[in-house]
């Protein structure tokens, strides 16, 4: 086996720093499982610390790059970026559903709620007019 060079093995380190940063943010994205637990997990606020990670890491070594280095770094940003928008909105999608749901069962227990009150007012009501027509009755026996 050949023995690397310097230059060698800095790049392969390079592309391992990377290849960590771009797998913990796109397990982040709930694109793959997490292997520790072997579910899909979102986490976006982790995704965006990788992803801001990577960032700095380029403009850290902005002219210190191989060509290699600074295409694979490119386009694990681009790939990242395009990746952590659309989980994004879709997080914001699934918020607004869950608030609207919310609001129409909190509407549906308000409803339901009414109703006793609703139902005791007509009772009430009926109990009413049935002791005025007794005292109606009443007075016409009374009268006769």
């Amino acid at each position: 086996m050949e023995k690397l060079s310097h230059e060698q093995k800095n790049e392969m380190l390079f592309f391992s720093l990377v290849e960590q940063w771009r797998f913990q943010a796109w397990m982040s994205l709930g694109k793959i499982k997490n292997p520790a637990t072997n579910k899909i997990e979102r986490n976006l606020e982790m995704a965006k610390m990788a992803i801001d990670m990577l960032d700095m890491l380029k403009e850290k070594t902005s002219g210190n790059l191989t060509e290699n280095e600074e295409r694979l770094l490119t386009q694990t940003l681009a790939d990242l970026k395009l990746n952590y928008v659309d989980e994004y909105e879709k997080e914001k999608r699934e918020k607004a559903r869950q608030a609207e749901q919310q609001t129409a069962e909190r509407s549906a227990e308000a409803k339901e709620a009414e109703k006793p009150k609703e139902e005791a007012s007509a009772q009430a009501a009926t109990e009413a007019s049935g002791q005025k027509a007794a005292e109606s009755d009443e007075k016409a026996s009374s009268k006769n």
